[in-house]
């Protein structure tokens, strides 16, 4: 009876999977029909499955899309200003005329802005302002589309509100995510910058940077070598010493960043009391801080998530006031619900699908030896998850490109159905976190049938697929590296 149950749960997976592949299915339908079936053919009974499947499933990320909704909002109200579209026109007059630095100047304002943004709304609305910027200095067609990509991506791994899933689904806590956060975020803009290089040379760019590059490189290991060097002469004298140094800094710059954040509410309250914000028809220069206030209060003052984003509106609303600002800031309220609403959506399905498969976390009189479903899959998932760091990087290293196409490492399709298997099995919170932050860089970058994927190669004029196998040299191994950070971390 088990094995019947459990080819018949393998195939249900496999099913939908297949469904969301063709498109013939959404994942936000898939999801929940996915989790009745994963329920009932486990053994749990049409009733339970109905209350606590579908009723507690529902409300199982509520504080994800909650955070979500909060985040959309500050995201529209920063489109509805004008705040988003000056934060980058700003940065292309300061860029000049050469292509290598007006890339990277737009890399860097597109990863800013997209710590807070999010839907394709603001993909678009950003994307039709840094496009023709790019194009006007010679860079290719492709090449800007997988530079506003890349962007996009580092973004999002810095985006908060994307973290809120993580507690929800695997109970981890902001400071066991944000260095491994941190990392991948570092690695991508190096791999950025590494892809600019290569793609403006290949676009046939004169690109004087080369040099400056290779010697930066060349000093860059000089300098590490010696740290090495020197760590392996002195031992923990030079580690005792540079964890004093850093941990110096870093209470330094944490005092500094609060006591700016400070000071520009009191500027902008100072410039409201005045009336300058009426006498000025442009957007002032403290507005372009509120992308990034919530990520500071999060990252360095551990605020709560959602208070974080109520300052930033707060910051969004007070610093662009105007006569009749009160309006469109309600207005912004509400649109931003009704953007993220698909995620929402989806976020009811994914929740449906971990009580499925994990069940709903207290103990019931009707099954006495545990949740049915997660009582199958323990022996069997005991010999499919890798139990050492380097079959972990290795398989899911082989495993990452299934990310594409809704594949089951999509975390918006079956991802975090995946993860709750990989859960129960009693894999590691944060080598399941790392896995799914790794392998997301080819869902979120190389992926053809994400919607802002397909806009955005339309509007260039090139094939969505050329893309992909434009970006996903740089996105496997950047999943590779994401991998390896992610044993050494958490295996």
């Amino acid at each position: 009876m088990e094995t019947v149950q459990i080819i018949l749960l393998i195939s249900v997976f496999l099913l939908m999977a297949l469904l969301m592949f063709l498109r013939k299915v959404p994942a936000l339908i898939a999801l929940p029909i996915m989790a009745f079936l994963i329920a009932v053919i486990g053994g749990v009974s049409i009733t339970d499955t109905i209350q606590y499947v579908i009723g507690q499933g529902s409300l199982k990320l509520h504080s994800a899309y909650t955070i979500a909704m909060f985040g959309s909002m500050l995201s529209v109200i920063l489109q509805k200003t004008g705040v988003a579209e000056n934060f980058i026109k700003k940065g292309a007059e300061l860029a000049g005329d050469n292509p290598w630095i007006i890339a990277v100047i737009m890399l860097v304002l597109i990863t800013l802005l997209f710590t807070t943004l999010g839907g394709l709304g603001a993909i678009i609305m950003v994307a039709t302002i840094v496009l023709p910027i790019m194009s006007s200095v010679g860079i290719g067609p492709l090449t800007t589309v997988g530079i506003f990509l890349i962007g996009l991506s580092i973004g999002g791994t810095l985006n908060v509100g994307n973290w809120a899933v993580y507690v929800s689904v695997m109970g981890l806590t902001v400071e066991e995510i944000r260095p491994f956060a941190l990392i991948m975020f570092s690695i991508t803009f190096i791999a950025a910058l590494v892809y600019i290089t290569i793609q403006l040379f290949r676009d046939g760019q004169n690109l004087k940077i080369k040099k400056i590059i290779i010697r930066s490189l060349i000093f860059l290991a000089l300098i590490t070598s010696t740290v090495i060097l020197y760590y392996f002469i002195f031992g923990e004298d030079l580690k005792s010493l540079v964890n004093t140094l850093l941990t110096g800094i870093a209470d330094g710059l944490t005092w500094l960043i609060g006591a700016g954040i400070i000071a520009l509410f009191i500027t902008i309250i100072l410039r409201l009391a005045l009336g300058k914000n009426e006498k000025s028809k442009d957007i002032h220069w403290t507005s372009f801080f509120s992308p990034i206030i919530p990520l500071f209060l999060i990252l360095l003052f551990d605020i709560d998530f959602i208070a974080a984003f109520v300052v930033g509106l707060i910051y969004a609303f007070i610093s662009t006031y105007k006569k009749g600002r009160l309006n469109l800031f309600i207005k912004s309220i509400f649109e931003g619900g009704a953007v993220v609403m698909p995620a929402v959506v989806l976020m009811f399905g994914i929740g449906m699908l971990l009580i499925a498969i994990m069940g709903p976390g207290i103990p019931l009189e009707a099954y006495p030896e545990g949740w049915p479903v997660l009582n199958l899959l323990r022996p069997l998932m005991a010999y499919v998850v890798p139990q050492s760091p380097i079959t972990y990087v290795l398989i899911f290293t082989a495993a990452a490109p299934l990310a594409l196409y809704r594949g089951p490492l999509n975390v918006w399709g079956m991802g975090y159905g995946l993860a709750a298997v990989f859960l129960a099995s009693g894999m590691n919170p944060g080598a399941v976190m790392g896995l799914l932050l790794a392998v997301g860089q080819i869902q979120g970058i190389s992926d053809p049938t994400n919607t802002h994927n397909v806009w955005l190669a339309n509007e260039m004029r090139v094939d969505v697929q050329k893309v992909l196998w434009n970006t996903i040299p740089y996105t496997w191994i950047l999943a590779l590296l994401g991998l390896i950070i992610s044993a050494i971390m958490f295996m």
